[in-house]
């Protein structure tokens, strides 16, 4: 008996010093993960202090085909202050280099590559970057792709229909599973002619594709034009066929709907159309709709992998989409924004309801109301008027040691230097100015787009002032 109760002793002495040594351990662990932590964070915002772009940007070096190119330095004097001028080429200059996801067509868009040069070397993981002229969305879809989490503001809708839609990214088996399900036969009449774009076949199923995604619009949200709660339709994977359709309404390949015409950032007038069919001696062929959404789905998918579709979801559910007017965002909270990389539009050089008059008409969206709430300026004054307003607002939402990369370009052949103008907005609002950064590279492609000029012949400029709070 005696015996057995020792062994019993024994026992739960075992058993208390195994709880014991099992309870010390998790308390070092957790301890240890407390300390792990704490010490990222004051890693992360020692680095976030630490970082100097104007050394960055000095000592930057451009490799590509054999060829290095090193930052050449200038100085300006503007308000008083020495601003430095980085002048070198800081991404590549050819087509297609970027994430197929950004492969949607939108007037005047810089490339992927300018926003993920300052997302990788001004931001951190779940950081939050924004774009207040967010267009086609090229700066928040980079910024998910690399895990930041992103805020979206154009109070141009089709910038939200166009954009949301990818941080959902589908299957291609899945979009097509869902194409087959929607009804594209009608005998509904377009309320316009569209004869000089399509052909009768491809006209009906784009109007039974509008009218299946209508009918969808009205049961989730009743005004079509508001993309900051709701997406426009209430499947995901309608909403990105919406997407696709809408950019695919007009091009000059086969792969659009339409007959050879304009590319598809501009929609051409009906009687300018039928110019182009005249000189061309062309007539609309049939397009399979389906076919060609399903087309386009493959290619914008191309680079997505697993990974990358799961960041985005999980990016999506903390995702802002707004549509006000880029001086007044009063849903972005204060001090909250790490980094914003935008590009706004320049001196009333786009006529938003000529641009868009179709893909409004293809998404319920009265492109002639939407124009007039775009602010364009004639004057570089009034410009500076608004854009003054622009950086009130991005200085109450940036955080301390948050960034503004803010691009602009040379208009009116060069007579007019917007980089020097927004230098000036940013110090009166309350920035610091790190310099001025231009990208300056080979021509490869139409830079006229908003007006803005190439710096000299042959070459294409990106001008990026860079600001810090």
């Amino acid at each position: 008996m005696l015996k057995m109760y020792i062994q019993r002793g024994e026992c739960l002495c075992g058993t208390f010093l195994l709880s014991f040594s099992l309870l010390l351990s998790s308390y070092i662990l957790i301890n240890t993960v407390f300390r792990m932590h704490s010490w990222h964070h004051s890693l992360k915002s020692t680095m976030t202090q630490t970082i100097n772009i104007q050394n960055i940007l000095a000592n930057f070096v451009f490799e590509e085909d054999g060829k290095r190119s090193r930052t050449l330095i200038e100085e300006i004097e503007i308000a008083g202050q020495t601003i430095p001028k980085f002048i070198n080429e800081f991404w590549t200059s050819r087509q297609r280099q970027a994430h197929s996801l950004h492969e949607v067509s939108y007037r005047a868009c810089f490339k992927p590559q300018l926003p993920r040069f300052f997302i990788e070397r001004l931001t951190h993981e779940g950081d939050v970057v924004y774009d207040p002229f967010s267009g086609r969305g090229t700066t928040i879809i980079e910024a998910a792709l690399l895990g930041r989490n992103i805020i979206a503001n154009d109070v141009n809708p089709l910038s939200a229909l166009l954009s949301r839609p990818r941080l959902y990214a589908p299957t291609t088996d899945e979009v097509a599973e869902r194409l087959e399900k929607i009804p594209l036969t009608s005998n509904e009449q377009s309320e316009i002619d569209l004869s000089m774009f399509f052909h009768q076949r491809t006209l009906n199923e784009i109007i039974a594709l509008r009218s299946y995604l209508s009918y969808d619009r009205q049961k989730t949200n009743p005004d079509p034009k508001d993309a900051s709660h709701t997406k426009y339709a209430p499947h995901e994977i309608d909403s990105w066929i919406q997407m696709v359709a809408t950019n695919r309404l007009t091009g000059h390949s086969n792969g659009f709907f339409s007959v050879y015409t304009l590319p598809p950032n501009q929609a051409t007038s009906a009687v300018a159309q039928k110019k182009i069919n005249a000189k061309r001696n062309q007539q609309p062929e049939y397009r399979n709709v389906r076919t060609i959404i399903l087309k386009k789905t493959k290619q914008l998918l191309k680079d997505l992998d697993i990974f990358q579709m799961e960041t985005l979801r999980t990016i999506s559910k903390h995702s802002q989409f707004l549509t006000n007017d880029a001086r007044d965002t009063k849903k972005i909270d204060t001090d909250s924004v790490q980094l914003t990389v935008t590009s706004p539009p320049f001196l009333n050089v786009v006529q938003y309801a000529q641009d868009n008059w179709l893909r409004c008409w293809f998404n319920g969206i009265d492109a002639e109301e939407v124009g007039k709430s775009i602010t364009m300026s004639k004057t570089i004054e009034q410009w500076c008027g608004v854009m003054r307003d622009v950086f009130r607002e991005l200085f109450r939402i940036t955080k301390k040691d948050g960034w503004v990369a803010f691009e602009v370009g040379e208009v009116r052949n060069g007579k007019v230097k917007l980089d020097e103008y927004v230098v000036h907005l940013g110090l009166d609002a309350g920035f610091s100015c790190e310099g001025i950064m231009i990208n300056q590279q080979q021509f490869t492609k139409t830079a006229n787009i908003w007006g803005v000029s190439n710096n000299s012949k042959g070459t294409n400029s990106n001008r990026i002032v860079i600001f810090r709070k």
